[in-house]
């Protein structure tokens, strides 16, 4: 059987970065087994990417569930996939330094949950699916290579450092390239 991911979205509102990252991780995951929760008002654009629900994960009363939080501190394992039937992230807009919303906003309602870390360091919602992915697949987290910030040029003159963990794949950091497009379009910081 087939892991359910669930993205709890704990921001305001569907920002255009939390859609591009959304839409990676539904390539990543597949849309079949990718649940949406918190999602206060209908979107076709999340429905073409997974199922949506308006209603908490928190209140859903779900069994064998781990909610992937870094404050934690058991790793994840591969041995995991068999434990559990529903991972659960937390679909936060990161903040430097982290503020721990995970843990606040999420893991201490879910009284059922087993919690597990894929390291301490912050990772952008579709890079932890992505490691969650390679760790439920066989991968042990510590043969996992990754890259801490990133220095995006932006301009000839200009360029933005995202203080987020990145996993390195084929020698390089696999961050999604409608990120980078975003970052270089964007109006203003």
């Amino acid at each position: 059987m087939k892991p359910i991911y669930i993205l709890e979205h704990l921001e305001p509102k569907l920002y255009k970065w939390c859609l591009i990252e959304y839409e990676n991780i539904s390539k990543i995951i597949g849309k079949n087994n990718l649940w949406f929760t918190n999602i206060k008002r209908k979107s076709k654009k999340l429905e073409k990417l997974g199922k949506t629900f308006k209603q908490s994960v928190k209140d859903m009363n779900l069994k064998k569930v781990c909610v992937l939080d870094p404050e934690t501190q058991l790793t994840l394992k591969p041995s995991d996939k068999k434990k559990f039937k529903y991972f659960v992230f937390g679909g936060i807009l990161g903040d430097y330094p982290p503020k721990k919303r995970t843990k606040k906003e999420l893991t201490k309602f879910m009284k059922n949950a087993s919690v597990r870390n894929i390291g301490k360091r912050q990772f952008p919602t579709d890079q932890a699916f992505l490691v969650t992915k390679r760790i439920l697949s066989g991968a042990s987290f510590k043969d996992l290579k990754f890259k801490y910030k990133l220095t995006i040029p932006i301009s000839k003159y200009s360029d933005v450092t995202l203080p987020f963990n990145y996993l390195v794949e084929n020698n390089k950091p696999a961050i999604n390239p409608r990120i980078i497009s975003y970052l270089k379009y964007k109006k203003g910081f």
